[in-house]
C-alpha cells in the first residue's frame, strides 16, 4: 500500500518591503512521505520570497518532471522554477532550459560542498540562481511547522523574518551564484 501526503494549511500574511508586495496567502501544501517538516518549511519560505497570484506549489517529489515551485505565464510558459534541497546537475540544467529563470534553495551544512562539487558544470546557466539558507535558520523554520499554520513573514533588505506569533525566524539568505 502506498503512502499518502499530509496535508499541511498555512495562511501566510506577506509584507515584501523590498518589492511592494502585501498579501495574504491560503496554502495547502503536501508533504511527501518522505519529505521532512524542514524541506517542506523551506518550500514555504521559497512561496513567500517569491509570492504572486501565479507561483504555485508542484507534484514535487511525487512527480520528477516537476519543480517545487513554478509560476507559469498565461501560454503555459514556465517564467520561474524552484527547487529545493541539492538537485544534481543534470536536473538543474534541464530545468535551464525549461524555464527563464531558475532558482536552487538548498538549507543543510553540506550545501557548500554540494555546491562546490558541481559549480563548474553550471557555467552556461545564465538563468540559474542557487541560494543557501543557513542550516540554523532552517531547523529554527522547522519548529514552526504543524498543520494548521498562521505565519506573518516580513522582508525587508533581504532579510526575513517569518514568525507564528510566538516564534520568530531571522532568515538571511546566502547567494551562491547568481542575483537575489
Amino acid at each position: 500500500m502506498a503512502l499518502k501526503a499530509t496535508i499541511y494549511k498555512a495562511d501566510v500574511q506577506i509584507a515584501d518591503m523590498d518589492r511592494n508586495y502585501y498579501q495574504d496567502h491560503g496554502l495547502t501544501l503536501a508533504r511527501h512521505p518522505s519529505e521532512t517538516d524542514e524541506r517542506m518549511m523551506i518550500r514555504l519560505l521559497a512561496f513567500a520570497i517569491h509570492a504572486n497570484e501565479a507561483l504555485t506549489f508542484t507534484k514535487g517529489l511525487f512527480d520528477t518532471d516537476e519543480p517545487d515551485l513554478w509560476q507559469k505565464d498565461l501560454t503555459g510558459a514556465i517564467q520561474l522554477w524552484i527547487e529545493v534541497g541539492q538537485p544534481d546537475e543534470k536536473r538543474i540544467m534541464k530545468a535551464c532550459g525549461r524555464s527563464e529563470q531558475v532558482i536552487v534553495y538548498s538549507y543543510s551544512a553540506t550545501s557548500h560542498i554540494w555546491y562546490k562539487q558541481i559549480a563548474n558544470k553550471l557555467e552556461r546557466a545564465r538563468n540559474l540562481t542557487v541560494i543557501n539558507i543557513p542550516a540554523e535558520a532552517s531547523e529554527q523554520l522547522e519548529k514552526l511547522a504543524n498543520r494548521n499554520m498562521q505565519l506573518q513573514c516580513t522582508i525587508q533588505d533581504s532579510q526575513i523574518y517569518l514568525t507564528d506569533g510566538a516564534n520568530t525566524v531571522l532568515v538571511e539568505r546566502d547567494t551562491l551564484r547568481g542575483g537575489r
